[in-house]
C-alpha cells in the first residue's frame, strides 16, 4: 500500500468544502482527513472537531494542522458522538488497493462501506453525514447500503469532471 506523508487538497476536497462551510454544531468529525483542509473549515463552526486518518504520518505532517487528529481506521477508535461527519471516501473501483487514498476496492464499495459503518456509530441520532463518491463507482449500490444502515440518503450535489462525475451524498441518521 502506498503511504504518502502529506496530501494536498484537490478538486474533490474543494467540492466538499463548498458544501460544509455553513454547517454548524457542537461536534464534527472528518474521517480520512488527508490534508486537514476540511477539518480546518469545520473548526470555524464547531466547538469540537476530530479528524481521523489511517496514516499517522499524514496527520503529523498536514499542511493545515488540525487540533484533534487521531490515527485509526474510519472512526473505530472513537467513543464520542458527533452532530456532523464528513468523509472524502476512497471511491475509485480497483482490483487491488494500491493507493488507499483513492482505491475503493471492488465497484468502489469494498473500502467505503466499512468506513460508513464505523461512522454511523459515532453519529448522534438525527445527525448528518456527507460523503463523496464517483460515477465510476457503483454509487447507487453504495447509497442503498447506506440506507440499509438506517440512514435517509439523497444526492446533495454533483460535479462533472473530465473523466467522471463527483457525487456528494447526504446521509441523515434516523432519530
Amino acid at each position: 500500500m502506498q503511504s504518502n506523508s502529506r496530501y494536498d487538497p484537490a478538486e474533490d476536497t474543494f467540492f466538499l468544502a463548498d458544501h460544509i462551510q455553513d454547517e454548524k454544531g457542537k461536534a464534527a468529525l472528518e474521517v480520512g482527513t488527508g490534508s486537514g483542509y476540511l477539518a480546518k473549515i469545520l473548526e470555524k463552526n464547531f466547538d469540537l472537531v476530530v479528524a481521523t486518518d489511517i496514516d499517522y504520518n499524514t496527520i503529523s505532517r498536514q499542511g493545515s494542522k488540525i487540533q484533534n487528529g487521531v490515527c485509526c481506521v474510519g472512526a473505530d477508535a472513537l467513543g464520542a458522538q458527533f452532530d456532523f461527519i464528513v468523509c472524502n471516501l476512497p471511491y475509485l473501483p480497483s482490483d487491488d488497493v494500491v493507493d488507499r487514498t483513492v482505491d475503493g476496492g471492488r465497484e468502489g464499495l469494498e473500502i467505503p462501506i466499512p468506513i460508513i459503518k464505523s461512522a454511523k456509530y459515532r453519529l448522534k441520532p438525527g445527525g448528518k453525514m456527507l460523503y463523496l463518491t464517483s460515477s465510476l463507482a457503483n454509487y447507487t449500490k453504495l447509497m442503498r447500503e447506506t440506507e440499509l444502515l438506517g440512514f435517509d440518503v439523497r444526492v446533495l450535489a454533483k460535479k462533472k469532471l473530465f473523466f467522471e462525475e463527483l457525487i456528494l451524498v447526504e446521509a441523515k441518521l434516523f432519530s
